[in-house]
Order: structure tokens, then C-alpha cells, then sequence
């Protein structure tokens, strides 16, 4: 998800709900956390297996934002 370009469902939500803010929180540390394990040189398999996981799970917050979004569209 692309944080830096101007939404104003997003924008809205972000302000309005704080459920939503912390997904978009979540979704932005799985980010940095994938942007550190991707420079390792030579990552370990605890290191893999994180990475995994974090992209799977960085999928599913996806999903549920743009549900949300998608929800509070059709409801205002």
C-alpha cells in the first residue's frame, strides 16, 4: 500500500477510527521490518521464515484495509 499518495477514504478513516489507524501502524512496521530483512546480505533461516510470515501477514492487513475502505465507501 502506498502511503504516500493522497486517498481521501484513507484520509478520513485514519482520523475517524482508531482500528483502522492501528492497521495502517501494523501495516507500516511489517513494511520497515521487510525493508531490513531484504538488505541482509545472507539472512538466517529464522531470518526467512520471518520474512514469510511478515509478507503473509502484511497480505491480510492489506486485505482488511482496503475492505474497510471499501465498506466505508459504499456506507457514505
Amino acid at each position: 500500500m502506498d502511503m504516500s499518495t493522497a486517498d481521501p477514504v484513507r484520509d478520513e478513516l485514519i482520523k475517524s477510527d482508531p482500528n483502522f489507524r492501528e492497521l495502517i501502524h501494523q501495516h507500516e512496521t511489517f513494511e520497515k521490518r521487510l525493508s531490513e530483512l531484504a538488505h541482509l546480505t545472507y539472512p538466517n533461516d529464522d531470518e526467512q521464515l520471518e520474512e514469510v510470515t511478515l509478507k503473509k501477514k502484511k497480505l491480510a492487513l492489506k486485505d482488511e484495509i482496503y475492505a474497510m475502505m471499501q465498506q466505508h465507501t459504499v456506507s457514505h
